[in-house]
């Protein structure tokens, strides 16, 4: 259903899924009424349980992903490296870096090459930009030079 209208999405499940977690629910909870309030297993389906509503929210709303695997993939390349990262110097390095992913996933997400983005803001501001128009230069806002590309045309 990824990519379909959401209110196609939201009857699909209903149709599909509801059942299946309707079904599921009933299994946790004849679970907890026959396990040992302390054991691990009643531990976790009680965490489970507790957080039913966000569990099966995507049942009713057809612009919520099933799961979290776009998210997922967007963050792979931080979870790869994140061995080199150990070492950024301080508590301001690694701050730092954390602020510069997300101005590299931001970019991305908007279509537009990262390097060429930093490349013009940072040119931008070193010659004065105004902090009035400094909405222009957020990554949704931003437009490229005509000489350079945008992620999507690159």
């Amino acid at each position: 259903m990824r990519g379909r209208p959401p209110d196609v999405r939201c009857r699909t499940r209903q149709e599909k899924s509801r059942p299946l977690v309707d079904a599921l629910r009933g299994v946790l909870d004849a679970a907890l009424r026959h396990l040992s309030p302390k054991s691990e297993m009643a531990k976790a389906i009680a965490y489970g349980t507790k957080r039913w509503p966000a569990l099966s929210r995507f049942l009713s709303d057809g612009r919520l992903e099933i799961d979290n695997n776009i998210a997922e993939r967007a963050l792979r390349g931080i979870a790869v490296g994140r061995r080199n990262w150990l070492f950024a110097g301080s508590r301001a390095g690694g701050e730092r870096a954390a602020a510069i992913y997300t101005v590299i996933q931001t970019c991305k997400a908007n279509g537009i090459d990262p390097q060429a983005y930093i490349t013009d803001v940072i040119a931008k501001v070193a010659d004065d930009w105004p902090a009035s128009r400094w909405d222009e230069l957020m990554p949704w806002n931003w437009m490229p030079p005509a000489d350079q590309p945008t992620a999507q045309a690159a």
